[in-house]
């Protein structure tokens, strides 16, 4: 046998002499495979044989001289799928993807095979080619899909498959589809372009797709190095109740924005929460890193921010208040929400203008297909949601609305004082989208919210947000994508006085923002995307005024000045992918403010205090005149590193600015609240934030574990001075303050995303300091040491959980610890002058009861019947099962020479609430 092997070693080896000692000189220009083909059988004595379907096509154009024949093909067949195999010294047979072998590898035979160990060692080692197993071979009911040209050195190897995913019918691109490599963790998802790219071992692999909305399709693929394979699937309908699709399972361990939260709308209609309301804004105080002041206070704290830090975007346009009744209720309608993102840590470079966060509320797209709605209605609030087709397949209208009424609970309250008290929201949304073509569409959002209340018989507050947008996407070409964006966002606060003397009065202040944003997107390459843009956002700021109520009112009209301001920005960033392992999102954002007039600016002597005694001039600016600029680089940094391939790191750097401050010594909304912008006297506010976390899946994704620190420095903080007077203040820069800020955490969350159990646990050690020191007395605070700010709360504990009794019947509860947020307390009186006076302690020096809070509910999904006109959900719900007093503030009275503590509460009770909801 060993001689037999022998001799045919040598006689290969004889035939490739013969072979190497054939030449050819050949000139081709813009030729196909066959007539090259063609051009070497009249040169040589060459017989080719082929499939003429698979020669038919090429651009060739070479001008070859004296060269050996097989070196001459491998030149002309480089830029095809073709290889061939010579038979004899004048017979080629042409394949297609792969190469015929003279040897088989090492151990196809592992039973039978005999050959010497030496033998075997030089065949795999000059062989690794790409094989069917028996398992593997064809049928007739998965079509296979051979992808690149197999060379000698493929079966070692990883190669890329990419391609586009496309509508059969109407060419257009699908995104969100899963492409899926069966029995491995390999896997992706087709973006806005239909675009999917994935790393395959050569060899024979099952690909499937899934969507919703789109045929599944499975290919068999004989993966040989890199190649593209591009997917048309027809539309598929199925006629459900509800489904969930979870498209990109892995997105917390494989992206590479650190800090990112994204709530799923579906998944909390669940959990449990006041008067039984569906509200995306408290669950997401329920994640680590964002917290509330306390029950009631409107905003959010992110990672140690104040509430006006945060970038809070619906549909594109800013909404200043998103809350209704000091916080309880929230000013986002559920039922029109469609996808919610937070960004607490790595800000894309494209958001700027705001330190802490970025809210990205996107409201849903209309059904275009058919006429579809939910409906919700419960003790104080009902709410209805419509989606109405204009043109079929192309346009949609969504009509959103919700209000409450409330007032009957008010009437039935024992508390004389209280039962003349009104309170009432409402809010509307309606959005128009347009699919203009293929390439073009357009969306356009109007939003309107309106709260009044009053909780004593004088005074009646009232506030609104109305806004608009307008959002153009086009799809350049395959790697370039536009989106214009105009929007405008006006929001209002007002206070009605009545009294029984003749001071009634009306006062407020409003903020309008107009901006003009474009959004541009480069697929260079799979490694580099590239997003850049300009935006330009107009801000006019009406800080406050009084006037008159009625015509008996002795009140004098009094208006501030109002101010006006220009922020404009550019930016670009890459989302580069250095390797497998190393994915990085780096980018720059510049932006540049110009405070504008018409105003006049008040000049203070230098080296004193600003007050009124200190003024020694004043400039007059005329309308739109540029009064001071600022503006600098933001850098915009993560990175994302496997690890393993369900085990990442991700590291973090944020650089900010922010040019519109809040005042306020509430943690409510108030006629307190005062909005400034940066001008001479108050610089913009600035951060540098640093992150690092773990992130890690199990069993499929079913679990998700994440581990994020983080330190920020800030400066320019506003806060103002003891006893200051902050609205209706001409001179509010005598009032203020600007000191360094410094905060520090560290965040835990763990999630079960499926299962009849599932919900997730967060927990928060975090702290927050301020730094209040100046050249004057007047400007220091606790001695110009580092004190605890007003939302500084060490822990922060929340676990949500569902269970699933039958896929009718669950049970969910919610439970909330924190640390009692800090407050000022007298410590002492003295007396001067005959007076009585309360000495307080340092600011923020001790802190309020601790808070916690558990709720539970039962809920009741309707049957799953397919032929009905709607899909009912019922709510059963109790907030607050403890009875918990919760203290909301702590104040203090002097009654008859005594000073008195007092606490208020929001929630003190059990409430309990029945929710009906219908989707049709």
């Amino acid at each position: 046998m060993r001689r037999i092997i022998s001799f045919l070693l040598l006689l290969n080896c004889g035939l490739l002499m013969a072979q190497e000692s054939s030449k050819i000189t050949i000139t081709l220009e813009n030729a196909t495979v066959e007539q090259a083909l063609l051009k070497f059988e009249e040169a040589t004595d060459l017989k080719f044989f082929y499939v003429e379907q698979w020669v038919n096509q090429g651009n060739i154009t070479v001008n070859l001289k004296d060269v050996p024949v097989e070196e001459a093909l491998q030149q002309i067949l480089s830029e095809t799928l073709l290889n061939f195999y010579r038979l004899d010294n004048n017979q080629i047979v042409i394949t297609r993807n792969n190469i015929v072998y003279d040897e088989l590898p090492q151990g196809f035979f592992p039973k039978k095979d005999s050959l010497p160990s030496e033998i075997k060692k030089e065949i795999a080692k000059k062989y690794n080619p790409v094989f069917y197993s028996q398992e593997d071979r064809p049928n007739s009911e998965i079509q296979t899909v051979y992808i690149g040209k197999e060379d000698k050195t493929s079966g070692t190897g990883t190669f890329t498959l990419s391609g586009l995913v496309k509508d059969l019918e109407t060419g257009e691109p699908i995104s969100n589809l899963a492409v899926l490599i069966k029995g491995t963790d390999i896997g992706t998802v087709t973006n806005q372009q239909g675009f999917y790219s994935l790393k395959i071992p050569a060899g024979v692999h099952i690909l499937q797709t899934r969507s919703l909305g789109s045929e599944d399709i499975t290919r068999r693929l004989v993966i040989y190095n890199n190649g593209n394979l591009n997917l048309n699937l027809r539309e598929d309908y199925e006629l459900l109740g509800e489904i969930l699709l979870e498209s990109d399972p892995d997105e917390n361990v494989s992206n590479s924005i650190a800090g990112e939260e994204k709530i799923n709308i579906e998944e909390i209609k669940n959990i449990p929460l006041i008067l039984g309301e569906r509200d995306v804004m408290k669950v997401a105080a329920t994640l680590p890193g964002i917290s509330t002041a306390g029950e009631g206070a409107a905003g959010f704290n992110v990672r140690g921010g104040k509430t006006d830090q945060n970038l809070i975007l619906l549909d594109d346009a800013v909404i200043y208040n998103p809350a209704h009744f000091f916080g309880i209720f929230s000013a986002i309608n559920p039922f029109t929400t469609g996808d919610m993102t937070i960004y607490k840590g790595s800000i894309p470079a494209q958001y700027g203008g705001r330190l802490s966060s970025v809210f990205d509320i996107t409201s849903k797209d209309a059904n275009t297909e058919e006429f579809a709605g939910e409906v919700s209605v419960g003790p104080v609030t009902g709410n209805v949601a419509l989606e109405i087709p204009v043109i079929k397949e192309k346009s949609g209208l969504l009509l959103g609305g919700r209000s409450t009424y409330s007032g009957w609970i008010l009437q039935t309250l024992e508390e004389e004082s209280l039962k003349n008290s009104k309170a009432s929201f409402y809010d509307v949304l309606a959005k128009y989208n347009h699919k203009i073509n293929d390439k073009t569409s357009i969306k356009t959002t109007g939003y309107f919210s309106h709260d009044h209340f009053s909780i004593t018989s004088d005074s009646l507050y009232s506030y609104e947000n109305l806004l608009f947008s307008v959002r153009a996407d086009h799809k350049i070409n395959k790697k370039n994508e536009a989106s214009l964006i105009l929007s405008n966002s006006n929001y209002k606060f007002n206070i009605d006085y009545e009294s029984e003397l003749n001071n009634n009065f009306s006062s407020g202040y409003t903020i309008n923002e107009t901006e003009a944003k474009l959004n541009m997107r480069y697929l260079l390459s799979d490694a580099h995307k590239f997003d850049y843009g300009i935006s330009g956002k107009l801000y006019n700021v009406h800080p406050g005024e009084l006037k008159p109520l009625g015509s008996e009112s002795n009140v004098e009209p009094f208006t501030i000045p109002g101010e006006k301001g220009l922020e404009s920005a550019v930016f670009i960033s890459d989302n580069y992918e250095v390797n497998d392992r190393l994915l990085i999102n780096a980018g720059v954002r510049y932006s540049l403010y110009a405070a504008l007039g018409e105003k006049a600016q008040k000049i203070y002597e230098d080296d004193l205090p600003k007050n009124d005694d200190t003024v020694i001039d004043t400039l007059y600016f005329g309308k739109n005149e540029v009064m001071d600029t600022y503006g600098g680089p933001e850098v915009r940094f993560s990175a994302r590193y496997f690890i393993m391939p369900d085990l990442s790191t991700k590291l973090s750097y944020n650089s900010t600015y922010q040019y519109i401050h809040t005042l306020s010594n509430n943690t409510t909304v108030s006629p307190t609240d005062t909005y400034k912008l940066t001008d001479r006297y108050v610089r913009p506010q600035q951060a540098n934030q640093y992150s690092l976390g773990l992130y890690k899946n199990f069993d499929n994704n079913e679990y998700e574990l994440s581990l994020e620190g983080y330190y920020k420095t800030s400066k320019n903080i506003l806060d103002y001075k003891v006893g200051a007077q902050l609205f209706l203040n001409e001179s509010i820069e005598t009032e203020v303050l600007q000191g360094n800020g410094r905060s520090y955490g560290v965040e835990f969350l763990m999630k079960k995303t499926e299962g009849r159990l599932n919900g997730w646990l967060g927990y928060t050690y975090s702290r927050s300091y301020i730094q209040l020191d100046g050249e004057y007395r007047e400007e220091v605070v606790n001695n110009g040491e580092c004190f605890p700010s007003n939302y500084d709360k060490p822990h922060d504990l929340s676990v949500v959980a569902n269970y699933k009794v039958t896929q009718r019947f669950s049970f969910s509860a919610n439970f909330v610890y924190q640390t009692g947020r800090p407050v000022t307390y007298p410590t002492g009186k003295y007396v001067q002058n005959g007076m009585e006076y309360v000495l307080y302690s340092n600011r923020n020096q001790f802190r309020i009861p601790d808070y916690y809070r558990l709720d539970l509910s039962f809920n009741v999904e309707g049957n799953h019947k397919i032929e009905k006109f709607a899909h009912s959900f019922w709510n059963i719900s109790i907030y607050n099962v403890l009875g918990r007093n919760n203290p909301y503030s702590v104040f203090f009275v002097t009654d008859q020479g005594e000073i008195k503590a007092y606490k208020s509460s929001i929630f003190s009770i059990p409430v309990p609430t029945i929710t009906y909801n219908f989707k049709f």
